[in-house]
């Protein structure tokens, strides 16, 4: 197990490398490794292979782990959907959030950040592609936040992440990467941001293109989750 881990682990982060060489960009980009449902020993041996960044999309599974492996330098980041009664977990056990979409989320977690804690990092979650199903803020709604950003002393709005619309046809990936990317350029007008967290296992490379600072890949690094 540990080698077919190893090696789709290399395969991915190959992946990410050649697609930035493949742009103007020269910046790293960074690999998180979405860890949901997935087993505590492949996340420790993720982490002897030197990832750092994990995401995870459930409370109470994401606290377990956490408190198991307080002792590894891990950063986590919450990448799922934020009820408003989970806020107070978020804001003690993560140092990234990057669903946040609404003033309300913003409100209840710069209130419920420990003082003594870092600033929680802060990702704005943009809707694009139109399905109801998908949560996120309009370009317009997300820039007004930033431009509110002071009056959350204990959150750092770091950037954007969305999830497109699933398409398989690399145009169209890049179609809707490209907003993104727009409204990113946006918001570094009115505040200093620096990450934007777009892409997948299936559309990573045209992310890559359109300026993504950050891939979120799951299946492609773990294999198919743990039910």
């Amino acid at each position: 197990m540990n080698m077919s881990l190893e090696k789709r682990f290399n395969s991915v982060k190959n992946r990410v490398n050649s697609s930035n060489q493949n742009t103007d960009n020269s910046s790293i980009i960074d690999l998180l490794a979405v860890s949901k449902k997935q087993p505590l020993e492949k996340i420790v041996q993720l982490y002897n292979m030197g990832q750092r960044m994990f995401g995870e999309s459930y409370i109470q599974e994401a606290i377990d782990k956490i408190e198991q492996l307080s002792d590894l330098d891990i950063q986590w980041h919450y990448i799922g959907p934020i009820q408003s009664n989970k806020t107070k977990y978020i804001a003690q056990y993560f140092s990234w959030v990057q669903s946040v979409d609404s003033v309300k989320l913003l409100t209840r977690l710069n209130r419920q950040r420990a003082v003594d804690q870092k600033q929680l990092n802060i990702l704005l979650q943009l809707k694009v592609g139109g399905e109801d199903s998908k949560r996120g803020l309009s370009a317009p709604e997300l820039l007004s936040i930033c431009a509110k950003h002071a009056e959350f002393e204990h959150l750092s709005i770091r950037g954007l992440m969305s999830i497109p619309a699933p398409t398989s046809i690399y145009s169209e990936q890049k179609a809707q990467f490209k907003i993104c990317q727009n409204v990113f350029q946006q918001m570094q007008e009115i505040i200093a941001v620096d990450t934007l967290s777009m892409g997948m296992s299936s559309d990573l490379e045209a992310a890559i293109a359109c300026g993504s600072t950050m891939v979120r890949i799951g299946t492609d690094i773990f294999g198919k989750r743990v039910l």
